[in-house]
């Protein structure tokens, strides 16, 4: 039952297709009714061992109506893998109270296909994609190396919300631990499409935050060396009580890449960053439990 793909004219019938959906596949969609949209890769790296195998059970949950997929098309015609989002199966299993990747005010969607329609159409895509490929990259390296995990992976509504009083505005907020270690932190996902000095305003919220909540780290994560060391210049004499990292776009997030504004020497591992889960007080709400 597992390995038969539907045909693609086949209409599944509602409820035999609740008893296909095996853990691996809650898995996903829980990710997806937070995180809006994953990749063909993504997905492979995060869940599977081989791109066939995720491939055929991305097909069966697509026309299983688990799933919506779509591409992405540019003057020359659709790049890259498919991208995946909750379809009407999957938005039953796991209701979203994430409905807009542009904001969190409007009104709930009738329908996966108007959800699906709302992130196509946000002008986000290319965005939240180059967020989850940072988090997707440390569960990839996770399946492969002893002792490591993403224990959290909060999206920008998420962190946003849970953090209100501090008016943070993080691209992701995720927890990495290795063997004993747990490092919190929170990813500024840069395209250099911003000016630097509205990158450094970002990190008020972040300060003021410091004084109830969690101190974890700022990772500021760009896309060259040339303006990794642009932003560095500007942080260089910044006072912050919350300590700041800069690193360049690449495969593995979890490595020696980060450079620590305060001491840039050397470069460091992700769990090599000064981390601080904070008080355990009212004003510090979902206090990540280090035991």
């Amino acid at each position: 039952m597992y390995s038969r793909v539907p045909s693609a004219s086949s209409k599944p019938d509602p409820l035999a297709v609740f008893g296909r959906i095996v853990p691996r596949d809650h898995a996903l969609l829980a990710l997806l009714a937070e995180h809006y949209l994953l990749s063909t890769d993504q997905i492979t790296h995060t869940f599977f061992d081989g791109r066939r195998t995720a491939q055929r059970r991305l097909t069966i949950l697509h026309r299983l109506d688990v799933l919506h997929r779509f591409g992405r098309s540019g003057a020359h015609g659709r790049y890259g893998s498919l991208l995946y989002t909750l379809g009407p199966v999957g938005l039953q299993l796991h209701p979203s109270v994430y409905h807009d990747p542009a904001g969190t005010g409007g009104k709930p969607p009738r329908s996966s296909l108007e959800r699906a329609k709302r992130i196509a159409a946000s002008g986000q895509v290319n965005h939240l994609l180059g967020v989850n490929q940072f988090f997707t990259d440390l569960i990839a390296t996770a399946r492969r190396t002893d002792g490591a995990r993403l224990s959290r992976w909060w999206s920008e509504q998420h962190a946003t919300t849970v953090y209100a009083q501090a008016g943070i505005r993080p691209d992701g907020h995720g927890i990495w631990t290795t063997s004993d270690t747990s490092t919190g932190f929170w990813l500024e996902h840069d395209n250099d499409t911003e000016n630097l000095a509205r990158v450094v305003a970002k990190l008020r919220g972040y300060e003021r935050l410091t004084a109830f909540g969690p101190r974890y780290p700022v990772l500021f994560w760009v896309p060259s060396r040339r303006r990794e060391a642009s932003l560095l210049g500007v942080l260089a004499g910044l006072r912050s009580a919350s300590p700041i990292a800069t690193a360049v776009h690449s495969p593995d997030p979890a490595g020696r890449v980060w450079t620590l504004v305060s001491d840039p020497t050397h470069r460091r591992h992700l769990h090599e960053l000064p981390s601080d889960h904070g008080p355990d007080a009212v004003t510090n709400p979902q206090r990540f439990d280090d035991l």
